[in-house]
């Protein structure tokens, strides 16, 4: 598994990267928040990404794709922290490098941060999580294939926040045609569906590009397989006669949304930092239109000069366009 030439160099270029001044530190608490991009190496070395759908039951942004992340918990959590905890507790990655057995985490750098709708301040994070111990060839040093080190890489979901994990190509969110290995994207009645969507859209008083990237949903995994297979055994004491429960006490889980999906499309923030990690790490503008300029640091400092992302927040308080061409003024 080892890495290939070009993911050797976004490595050095992700390392070496300095981003500008932020005006993250410049938040209340109640406005910080950081995602975590992490990076690993499929069997061939090149570089994939970590992505997450969320689950129906939360507040904001159900059941859309998003990368493990959350709000800030103190002034003194840094971006980076507040993000591996999150990704704890979202996707189940260890803080503590010691308890991935075989792995360990690399903090890479940290990108410009971007506006979310909900008026946070979200500082993307880059990780790379690789083997501790270098293996060549299809056989690992544990006796497994690459496929099975793939699959111990994706963290163990959190079903209370996650409804699934997956993972993407990351070179592809730079791609308008699908070039990633595998099967390409495809709709549910079987026709080939585009794994890029783009159009411009009005938003912080200025055109922004509005990505959508659809991402083939891989089959399930040997670990998801035997827990789907456990969770269809009946309950105890039933039978093939029906005796046991009554009947709609039935624990096993009817079937979700997710499985009817053939695609997850990723939208909106998630894929508009994607967009930008990505022109970051290689070097390299995408084959699509899109905003030349990366993350949203200086309309973030033009609504603190206004007063909004304020620590205090109002009952109703929404992001309008007035608000935004009253920011783009100052």
């Amino acid at each position: 598994m080892a890495l290939s030439p070009t993911s050797t160099r976004v490595l050095e270029r992700l390392r070496a990267y300095t981003p500008p001044p932020t005006n993250y530190y410049n938040c209340p608490l109640s406005r910080r928040a950081a995602v975590l991009i992490v990076l690993f190496p499929d069997r061939h070395g090149d570089l994939k990404v970590v992505l997450t759908m969320r689950s129906a039951s939360l507040r904001n942004y159900a059941g859309q794709a998003a990368l493990p992340g959350g709000k800030a918990d103190s002034l003194s959590e840094t971006p980076w922290d507040t993000a591996r905890r999150e990704a704890y507790e979202e996707i189940g990655l260890p803080m503590d490098d010691s308890k991935l057995k075989g792995f360990k985490v690399e903090h890479l750098c940290e990108l410009p941060a971007n506006l979310a709708k909900t008026e946070l301040g979200v500082r993307p994070c880059v990780a790379y999580l690789s083997p501790t111990v270098p293996t060549s060839g299809t056989e690992t040093s544990s006796g497994g294939t690459d496929s099975e080190v793939e699959d111990r890489l994706i963290p163990r979901l959190d079903p209370k926040e996650v409804a699934a994990v997956f993972t993407a190509p990351f070179h592809a969110f730079l791609r308008k045609e699908w070039s990633g290995p595998g099967p390409a994207p495809v709709q549910k009645n079987g026709k080939p569906e585009k794994w890029y969507r783009g159009s411009w859209t009005d938003w912080h008083e200025s055109r922004w590009r509005m990505h959508n990237f659809y991402i083939p949903k891989p089959p399930p995994s040997s670990r998801e397989m035997r827990r789907n297979a456990a969770k269809s055994q009946p309950p105890s004491g039933s039978s093939e006669h029906g005796t046991g429960l009554p009947e709609g006490d039935d624990p096993r889980p009817e079937p979700s949304a997710l499985d009817d999906l053939t695609t997850f499309r990723v939208f909106g923030m998630t894929a508009r930092i994607l967009v930008d990690a990505a022109r970051v790490a290689y070097g390299e503008e995408p084959e699509f239109e899109h905003n030349s300029h990366f993350g949203d640091e200086e309309m973030i400092g033009r609504l603190l000069k206004i007063g909004r992302l304020s620590d205090v927040r109002k009952k109703g308080e929404v992001l309008t366009k007035d608000v935004l061409r009253q920011a783009s003024k100052m």
